[in-house]
C-alpha cells in the first residue's frame, strides 16, 4: 500500500525486487551516513581517558555491533585464535547482547580466548569516536547488512577496516577497506595480519577511509529523502 519505498542501499533494493516482487521503479536508494561526531580523535589524552574507562590498556582489534548470529562472530573468534601468538592485541567485542548470544560466549571458552577477548556491553555513544580511533583495526565479518554503519563510522574515525564481502558492505566501503569472504576465518586472519604488519597499508586505509566516509552525510540523506517525497507528491 506504500506510494514509494526508500531503501538504504542497492543491495536492499535488489532484495525487495527479488524477494517481494516490488517493481524497481517504486524504489529509491538513499544511503545512511555516519554522524558528524565520528572523526579521528587526535587528542591522545582524550583517547587514553576513554580507553581507561573500559580497561583497555593494550592494543586492540575492535568489533562494534549486536552480539547475534548474523554478525558472524564465530568466524572472527577463529581468525583471532590464528593471530593471538603473533600480537599482544586483545579483541574487543562492543555491543548489546542480542538473540542467541550465548554461543559466542561458549566459543570464547572453547577456543581458550577468555583472557584475550573483552566484552563491552553498553558503551556510551559519546565514547564511540575515541573507541574507534584507538583501535588498531576495525573488523566486521557480518553475514548480511542492509547498509552497515559501523564500518563507515570506523573509517570516518580514521581506523583501518577489514570486513566481509557480504550484503551491502562492498558498496558502502568501496576500495577503502579490505574485503574477505564472510565465513573464511583464515582469509580474515590474513587480512588483519596484513594490516597489523604493514604501516603503508595502515596509512593508505586510514586516508581512503576518511575520504570515503565524506561521500556520505545526513544532510545529503535529508535532501534526497525530501526529493523522494516531492516526486511522489507531484504524481
Amino acid at each position: 500500500s506504500a506510494d514509494h519505498i526508500i531503501a538504504v542501499s542497492e543491495t536492499t533494493a535488489r532484495d525487495l525486487v527479488e524477494l517481494l516482487d516490488v517493481p524497481r521503479k517504486w524504489i529509491s536508494v538513499v544511503p545512511e551516513a555516519p554522524g558528524p561526531q565520528f572523526r579521528p580523535v587526535a587528542d591522545a589524552e582524550e583517547r587514553r581517558r576513554v580507553l581507561q574507562r573500559y580497561g583497555l590498556d593494550r592494543p586492540y582489534l575492535l568489533f562494534i555491533g549486536t552480539i547475534e548470529p548474523r554478525k558472524n562472530l564465530g568466524t572472527l573468534l577463529k581468525a583471532f585464535r590464528c593471530l593471538r601468538s603473533e600480537t599482544e592485541a586483545v579483541l574487543v567485542l562492543a555491543g548489546r547482547r542480542g538473540w542467541l548470544w550465548q554461543p559466542v560466549l561458549d566459543e570464547i571458552e572453547r577456543l581458550d580466548l577468555r583472557d584475550r577477548v573483552r566484552l563491552l556491553d553498553g558503551v556510551g555513544a559519546v565514547d564511540l569516536p575515541a573507541l574507534y580511533s584507538g583501535a588498531s583495526v576495525f573488523v566486521f565479518p557480518s553475514l548480511y547488512e542492509g547498509f552497515g554503519l559501523p564500518p563507515l563510522e570506523a573509517m570516518a574515525c580514521g581506523t583501518p577496516v577489514v570486513c566481509s564481502s557480504a550484503g551491502s558492505l562492498p558498496e558502502v566501503v568501496g576500495d577503502a577497506a579490505l574485503l574477505v569472504p564472510p565465513t573464511d576465518a583464515e582469509a580474515l586472519a590474513a587480512a588483519v595480519r596484513q594490516v597489523l604488519t604493514d604501516p603503508d597499508l595502515q596509512s593508505a586505509l586510514r586516508q581512503r577511509g576518511v575520504e570515503r566516509s565524506r561521500l556520505f552525510s545526513w544532510e545529503r540523506t535529508a535532501w534526497a529523502t525530501l526529493a523522494v517525497y516531492q516526486r511522489v507528491q507531484s504524481r
